[in-house]
């Protein structure tokens, strides 16, 4: 028992390893915005690369009045099956004995810390990206498409996604996934989320409507990156929401490849990736198995005789999808070069 859990860990025990793993993600969950909204892996305990969601269809309404003595044929459950087939992802810090003796900090704690942000970089960005390639898009002032983009977000814009949510049975959310280490849920009061970039910041503030995070009647609630909401709309912002660089009109009044320029340039155009209730399907970055880390310290062995090179590593099993397009919506709009 004792050899496997060398192979698996490297010089960790499995209990030194389950300290690892709580750390790493301890740390890296303030940088997760994804992590609080979708509905997660039902089968964390499931060894296989394939994940499996079901979504049951409403019936139809019955308002046929039924006949005396005759009850009704009844109906058949129907359903949609979701498949989502796992990838792996990882790396590893290496670092030489000389640094391990000499350096004046705790190199493999400084290891574990920068991994622990790369997990967390890494799982959001895998997310997003397939978030961004959503199939139910709207586009800021009700332009023509991505390459017509030139207005930052409006209200109309967010009462136009309601309306669509509303339609075809979108729920607010009002249970999403703690901050923490451990799989478990919290109590939010219903609403749809908005998680977006930013540089949008400004932008939505100016929104008529819009309220802060420090005007709400309970502001402990505020998530991590909440800036306020805009009427049924929660607003969670963070960097890692790229834009598709000078993808729309030209002009000078919006930010182009990042920056806002003199001359005439193509905007860059930012998704504000807006969610009801079990729109996307996630593994979550936490939980006993999602993370496999090792530390290595130098050491003489086969490839390395003098015992030179040590390291931190990680791996995980990760996947995203969308469980429902009609419940995530893709708001594409710019962002003000020079807000007042």
């Amino acid at each position: 028992m004792g050899d496997s859990n060398l192979n698996k860990y490297g010089d960790l025990s499995r209990e030194q390893a389950g300290f690892l793993k709580a750390k790493l993600l301890d740390r890296g969950q303030h940088l997760m915005v994804t992590e609080r909204f979708g509905q997660v892996d039902p089968h964390q305990k499931n060894k296989t690369k394939t994940i499996n969601w079901r979504r049951y269809h409403s019936l139809p309404r019955a308002t046929a009045p039924l006949a005396e003595g005759i009850p009704p044929q009844g109906r058949k459950l129907t359903f949609t099956d979701i498949t989502l087939t796992l990838e792996q992802y990882g790396d590893a810090v290496q670092y030489s004995d000389v640094v391990l003796d000499t350096h004046i900090d705790a190199i493999s704690d400084v290891a574990s810390n920068a991994c622990s942000e790369q997990i967390a970089e890494t799982v959001e960005e895998i997310r997003i990206n397939t978030l961004k390639a959503g199939s139910n898009v709207f586009y800021a002032n009700s332009a023509a498409g991505r390459s017509t983009v030139n207005s930052p977000p409006t209200r109309g814009d967010f009462r136009r996604i309601y309306r669509y949510f509303k339609k075809y049975k979108g729920r607010e959310i009002s249970e999403i996934i703690k901050a923490s280490a451990k799989i478990s849920t919290e109590a939010v009061d219903p609403a749809y989320f908005v998680m977006g970039h930013t540089d949008l910041d400004s932008d939505i503030r100016g929104i008529s409507g819009f309220i802060p995070w420090k005007d709400y009647s309970n502001s402990d609630k505020r998530l991590p990156g909440e800036i306020g909401a805009i009427e049924q709309f929660r607003i969670i912002l963070t960097a890692m929401f790229d834009p598709w660089t000078t993808a729309g009109l030209t002009g000078t009044t919006y930010l182009s490849g990042g920056v806002a320029v003199s001359s005439t340039a193509q905007c860059d155009v930012y998704p504000l990736i807006c969610v009801a209730r079990d729109a996307y399907g996630i593994v979550a970055l936490q939980g006993q198995n999602v993370v496999t880390p090792a530390v290595v310290s130098p050491k003489p062995q086969v490839g390395d005789m003098l015992g030179q090179i040590g390291f931190v590593s990680w791996k995980t099993m990760q996947g995203c999808i969308i469980l429902n397009h009609n419940w995530l919506a893709r708001l594409e709009c710019a962002a003000t070069a020079n807000p007042s």
